[in-house]
Order: structure tokens, then C-alpha cells, then sequence
């Protein structure tokens, strides 16, 4: 063993996902030990809020007794079991029936799987045995967007977009293709409303079907809100467009709901909030407020009927993870299901949510803040050099990361997506939080201001 804190023994033998593995050998990590409410405790002792909810996912906070306690009776009674060749528990039935119960029309059947990855990964799949089902093997390409993000196997990695999850990967694979990027604060023409950009996006997306060929295109996938492409919230009558177009050539829509998923667009699903009718939906994340992995792809009864026709065909259908329908993540999630019913969290977001909006609003006059955008307990503030011309600042600078350690150092956790900052924090965060949340953020961006002009990097007007 080398060295002897746990940041040492870290350096020398763990290798960290999205991580420069190479300055982390210098610098070392965070060490995260102990977590209760909205906040967690490094090993020194020093407790922050959790401005992520980790990552995107600890709906219901650190310390949740019944999520624990959940685990804790079905490991005793059952701890493992498994879907293969027609097998079931019923921890995994009650599962489906209630996530069937709970999703949008037209979803009725459930396919559960690990993480938000597997669960992109498998929609993929399902997509090409579908179109093969219906005797269209040409019918395969999926359209995601540009800063999208959809996870990191290989086939979510390439739906990605988002250029390092691709560099030394050889990814994208073949036939995934990349629509334009829905944000209007940075790619709206001059004069263009809010509509009139979901307008020529929707457009955009025809004519790429139209020049693919429509029967080589075979679904589009989107997340009602984009998470780690830098929050970016869909303009004013986008989707409603944009399905128009999929409805048009026969394209299936797929809504990523790893993130926004179960309360925190204020809508159960964004789905819901958006006007989102997908034919497969992906969940994760906050469906077990992440106590331990799971996520689940929910699908049209249609497209069940043709995929389940394919696989008496074919003798089965031969896609499944060891660890589908664990029966200890498919009981701490009921449990999670039941704490967001009965403890109205969705209602709790609609009602603390603006606090969060309007706190962040509040910064809209700073130097350094070009755009501010967000929707329930999910926002992005986009850091700029120029204001008038929303310049951006070089991303050698790391002016976003440089602000995050600032917020880090005066007691809270946020995301740096380049220069974009993410908040997502527990669902459960009370409206006192939040204040004291927003107040970190806005003396970090005086902290970061002023270690701007230090560096001779500072914004115009500031």
C-alpha cells in the first residue's frame, strides 16, 4: 500500500472515469465520506452541499433510513435472482407494473437494467431488432444532437455529442448521426424568436432524414432537458415540432430520461413537461435516488409486440444484463417510488424550484454570467468574457473549473461543463438551502472575477 492518507492510496492504485487522469496523479481527489440531507463530509472533516446531488441522481438526499432499511430486508430475503429464460421474482414484477403505471402514454412494458448507459445501449438495440422485425434492415440510423449526452458504452458514447467522449475512442460508430444543438441563447440568430429557432431546427432535422433517406432512419433520441452538454433547456414549441418531422417518416422518438426523470423538471417525467410522446423512454438515476444501480427502458406496446414476435422467430431475444431486475435495486426503488408519492416531492419541486431560478436570475447583471437558463431543480449559469458579443472565454483557461474550486473551497459541490455551471441539486433541498446554495455561487463568481483580472483574462466591463 502506498502512502498512508486515503487521497495517497487513491493515487496510487484507482483509475477515475472523466477524470485528466494525469494531473490527478499530482493533485489527488476529493475524498467524499460520510453524507446526510443535502450535504456530505470529505475525510478532513468539512461538510459541503451538494450542489449536483452527486451526480444528477441522489434525489431523496444522504441518510434516507427507509432506502436503507429497504436493501437491508430484501439482501435477507432474497439478494439475488435473475429474468433469464422466462424467470422472475416479485420485487422485479412489482417494479414493471408500477413504472408502467407511472410513464406517459403509449409506454406499457419495462426492461430494467443497471445504469442510464445500459439502458441507452439497450434502446439501440432494440431499435435495430425492431426495424429488422419489420423486414427494413436498411431502417437503422439514429439521430441524436450535438452536446447531447447519453452515457459512455459504446453505442451511448456515439449518441453522445460531446467531442471527448469520442477523441481516441474511434467513436462515433457508423450510422449514429448528430442533429444541430437546442439552445437558443447561443445559436438563435439575431432577431430570431424562440420559435422561430425550434422552427428552422425542426427543418434542419427534415431535410438531414430527407438527405439520410427515410428509410435508413430509424429513431431520434433527446433528452427533454440537456444535462451534461450544459443544461440546456428547449426552446419555446420544440418538440412539438420536432416529433412532427419523426411522426412524418416513421422515425421513433426516444426521450432520455436518466436525468430529468421522476420530479426534477417539476414533472414527474420531462416528458411530461415538454409534450414528449416517446415510443422508448430511458430511466435511471433518481429511480433509486442512486442508493444502488439501476435503470429500466420503457416501450410502446407496439413496439413489444413486434420485438417479442422477432424473438419467437430467432428462438429468443438474446439481450440481458446478470444484474436486470436485481431484486435489491428493484425494492430500494419501489421504496424510492413510494417516498416521492407520498412525500409529494414533485409537488416539493414545483413549489422550491423558482427559488432556485430566480436566485440564479438575481447573478443575471455580473461581469462574468452570459446565460442563465433552468427549469424545476435544474439550471445552468454559462460563463462569458464578452458579454455583448457572448464571447466565450478559451478553454484553456478553465475559468468554469477554476469557479467550481472556488465554490468548493467556501462549502459547496457544483458541476463545471466547460464554462457552464450545473446545479441539480436532492430534490429534497428546502427553500434556506437553496439561499445558501445561490450565496456560495455568487461569491465564487467574485472570487473568480477577481482571479480573472489577476490573470489579465478578465471579462469586458469587468
Amino acid at each position: 500500500m502506498h502512502g498512508t492518507t486515503l487521497g495517497e492510496r487513491d493515487k496510487a492504485h484507482s483509475f477515475h472515469p472523466f477524470t485528466n487522469l494525469e494531473t490527478h496523479g499530482r493533485v489527488g481527489p476529493l475524498v467524499i465520506v460520510e453524507g446526510r440531507g443535502v450535504r456530505v463530509r470529505d475525510d478532513q472533516g468539512r461538510w459541503y452541499i451538494e450542489g449536483m446531488a452527486g451526480l444528477w441522481c441522489t434525489a431523496l438526499g444522504w441518510g434516507e433510513e427507509r432506502l436503507v432499511d429497504a436493501a437491508t430486508d430484501q439482501m435477507r430475503r432474497l439478494a439475488f435472482y435473475h429474468g433469464f429464460n422466462g424467470r422472475a421474482h416479485d420485487r422485479s414484477i412489482e417494479l414493471a407494473e408500477r413504472l408502467a403505471a407511472l410513464a406517459p402514454d403509449p409506454l406499457a412494458r419495462v426492461f430494467l437494467a443497471g445504469s442510464g448507459s445500459e439502458a441507452n445501449d439497450t434502446a439501440v438495440k432494440l431499435v435495430w431488432y425492431y426495424n429488422n422485425a419489420r423486414g427494413r434492415p436498411a431502417k437503422k440510423k439514429i439521430i441524436a444532437r450535438s452536446k447531447g449526452y447519453h452515457g459512455v458504452t459504446v453505442a451511448a458514447a456515439s449518441l453522445t455529442g460531446l467531442p471527448h467522449l469520442h477523441e481516441a475512442f474511434d467513436l462515433p460508430l457508423p450510422g449514429i448521426l448528430h442533429a444541430d444543438c437546442p439552445h437558443y441563447w447561443r445559436f438563435g440568430r439575431p432577431g430570431e424568436s424562440e420559435e422561430d429557432f425550434a422552427t428552422r431546427l425542426a427543418e434542419q432535422l427534415d431535410a438531414l432524414i430527407r438527405a439520410e433517406g427515410p428509410e435508413t432512419v430509424a429513431a431520434f433520441i433527446a433528452e427533454p432537458v440537456m444535462g451534461a452538454g450544459g443544461v440546456i433547456v428547449p426552446p419555446r414549441t420544440y418538440f412539438e415540432k420536432v416529433q412532427a418531422v419523426l411522426r412524418r417518416h416513421d422515425v421513433l422518438m426516444i426521450a432520455d430520461e436518466v436525468i430529468t426523470g421522476f420530479g426534477r423538471t417539476g414533472s414527474l417525467f420531462g416528458s411530461e413537461t415538454y409534450g414528449i410522446r416517446p415510443d422508448i423512454m430511458t430511466v435511471a438515476k433518481a429511480l433509486s435516488s442512486a442508493y444502488v444501480p439501476i435503470a429500466a427502458v420503457l416501450v410502446s406496446e407496439p413496439v413489444y409486440e413486434t420485438v417479442a414476435a422477432q424473438s419467437g422467430r430467432v428462438g429468443t431475444f438474446g439481450h440481458g444484463y446478470t444484474y436486470s431486475g436485481h431484486p435489491v435495486a428493484a425494492a430500494v426503488a419501489l421504496e424510492t417510488l413510494a417516498i416521492i408519492e407520498e412525500r409529494d416531492v414533485v409537488g416539493h419541486v414545483r413549489r422550491v424550484g423558482p427559488r432556485l431560478q430566480e436566485g440564479l436570475r438575481r447573478l443575471e447583471g455580473h461581469p462574468l454570467v452570459g446565460d442563465i437558463r433552468g427549469v424545476g431543480l435544474i439550471a445552468g449559469v454559462e460563463l462569458v468574457r464578452d458579454k455583448a458579443t457572448r464571447t466565450s472565454f478559451e478553454p484553456a483557461q478553465a475559468v468554469g473549473p477554476k469557479l467550481v474550486s472556488f465554490a468548493q473551497a467556501r462549502g459547496a459541490i457544483l458541476r463545471a461543463m466547460g464554462d457552464s455551471i450545473g446545479f441539480s441539486p436532492p430534490l429534497v433541498i428546502s427553500e434556506a438551502e437553496i439561499d445558501e446554495l445561490v450565496g456560495i455561487f455568487a461569491a465564487a463568481l467574485d472570487d473568480t472575477l477577481a482571479w480573472t483580472r489577476e490573470c489579465g483574462i478578465a471579462p469586458n466591463g469587468g
